[in-house]
């Protein structure tokens, strides 16, 4: 959610409203302060307002640090029911705004009572020039804030008295989704929309905005995963579960309603590219028509030319002599030459056009081909990864699936020895990735600093080769499978206490797509 600025030290945006139907806001320009914070120093921001609702106010402490980032603790008061700006609403959601307009959702403020209410959040951003900005919003996991501003920052001040300036100005103008203006969005709760739970009403928003993206067409079972801990939610609520039980249903219910809505949208996007395909396909038969239409239309000249010709030959040999029939005859002869030469011209150029046209569709057939096998294997990843975690724990990172298989599959901490577990464990993993060959499999030994370093090496080295033979051993072509020990050149944790270095003794399986 947070990404790192690289912006000039402190700017004034404009946040620039589009007023809708039923949600927007009257204001449409309004000048907030971008802020720099120094470098441990306590800054003083108090917050106000929109024209909307006045009463509403704010104040935060901010302090950038070394070690932690930007700490931001911010305090609200007379917030409205966000339910009362109208269907679509649930959760309120504090934002950092850079300069350039780029926005970071901080997290969610929590609704406390009934009516208007107080609220107080403590939150860390990498940013170090941002404006802070309050927003009504469907709920708390939005990738964009809305345009229903409530509270904005005001110009700051330093304890210490230090004056902080302003610059240039950038724009900011919310998230204008069709879903917002339209006037079938759905209510999200019953008449008494005080009695029920804010994640209960964020989880029916979330639901609708999936189904607004298209997920009954396209992510059916996201969709269906949500909508039924959405119920459970309900239902516990009405049973009069525990609050906190009820609060943690719903929350899940969001976050499978937010998967489902990416899904529905990233496999639209790929039925448009598929499509795209479809009609390129089409075009290049088209032109493989037009060629071969082409080339009948060539042989049907040259037909048409070569009885011309004879005609011709006929005509002038009872009009004229000998010796002019062979003069012309060599005439003829040469035109017929130079024909031939542009014949032969036109015709290297309709291969090459051919050529031209076979080559591009071998390329997309490559390219749908590339695109099947990276669906297959997308499709079946969750699966594997669920697998995965029966033998370590597994991970997801730029490199690919990472599993940590545990200490207990060795001997003793200094073995390169199977135990009885972890041999079995081994076995079983084995034939999992051999039966997986759409990846490579990267294997990592590491190990904590007790010792001497090439006795350190010595034991990584031979715990990485012992994994991958047993792996080869099952049948993971050798090509697949690279295995290195890195010693205690990479700890993930000091080396000071007994509970860290068993954290270091670990031995990595990553597991990469094959090109």
């Amino acid at each position: 959610m947070m990404k790192k600025l690289y912006f000039p030290a402190v700017a004034l945006f404009v946040i620039s409203m589009v007023a809708t139907a039923a949600f927007a806001q009257l204001d449409v320009a309004r000048r907030t302060t971008a802020i720099t914070y120094p470098l441990d120093e306590v800054v003083m921001v108090n917050f106000r307002g929109t024209t909307r609702f006045p009463r509403m106010k704010g104040e935060a402490r901010v302090q950038r640090t070394k070690r932690n980032g930007t700490e931001i603790e911010l305090s609200v008061s007379k917030m409205p029911r966000p339910f009362e700006l109208g269907a679509g609403y649930a959760t309120y959601v504090l934002w950092a705004i850079s300069p350039d307009g780029r926005a970071d959702n901080l997290g969610e403020i929590k609704r406390r009572g009934f009516f208007e209410f107080d609220s107080k959040i403590s939150v860390t951003t990498p940013l170090q020039t941002f404006a802070l900005l309050i927003t009504a919003e469907p709920h708390f996991l939005v990738r964009r804030p809305s345009q229903q501003v409530m509270l904005e920052n005001l110009n700051p001040y330093a304890r210490s008295g230090r004056t902080i300036g302003t610059v240039s100005t950038a724009q900011y103008f919310g998230n204008s989704s069709d879903y917002f203006q339209d006037s079938r969005t759905p209510e999200i709760a019953e008449v008494d929309y005080s009695k029920t739970p804010s994640t209960i009403l964020q989880g029916r928003q979330a639901v609708a905005l999936a189904k607004f993206a298209g997920a009954e067409r396209d992510a059916t079972q996201e969709l269906a995963e949500a909508t039924t801990l959405l119920s459970n939610a309900e239902a516990a609520w009405r049973a009069g579960r525990r609050e906190e039980d009820v609060d943690i249903t719903a929350r899940r219910a969001i976050s499978a309603a937010v998967k489902a809505e990416e899904t529905a949208t990233v496999r639209k996007q790929a039925r448009e590219q598929r499509n795209e395909r479809s009609r390129s396909d089409a075009e290049i038969r088209q032109a493989e028509r037009r060629y071969n239409d082409a080339q009948a239309e060539i042989a049907d000249l040259k037909a048409e030319l070569a009885r011309e010709t004879r005609n011709r030959e006929l005509s002038e040999r009872d009009v004229q002599n000998s010796t002019t029939l062979v003069n012309d005859l060599r005439e003829e002869n040469a035109k017929l030459r130079d024909e031939l030469t542009r014949t032969k011209i036109e015709a290297e150029s309709a291969k090459r056009q051919l050529a031209a046209i076979q080559s591009e569709k071998t390329q997309l057939e490559q390219q749908r081909a590339n695109d099947r096998r990276a669906a297959e294997i997308k499709a079946a990843e969750p699966a594997l990864i669920q697998v995965l975690r029966s033998f370590g724990t597994v991970a997801q990172t730029q490199r690919g699936i990472e599993v940590t298989l545990p200490e207990n599959f060795w001997a003793n901490s200094r073995s390169t020895d199977f135990s009885v577990r972890g041999n079995q464990k081994l076995e079983a993993l084995a034939a999992l990735l051999a039966d997986n060959p759409a990846y490579n499999i990267a294997i990592e030994s590491h190990t904590d600093s007790s010792g001497a370093p090439e006795t350190i090496q010595a034991l990584t080295d031979g715990r990485a080769r012992a994994v991958s033979s047993r792996f080869s051993a099952a049948g993971v072509a050798d090509s697949r499978l690279s295995a290195k020990g890195l010693g205690a050149s990479l700890p993930i944790a000091p080396n000071t206490t007994v509970k860290n270095r068993a954290k270091n003794r670990r031995v990595l399986v990553v597991l990469t797509v094959r090109p």
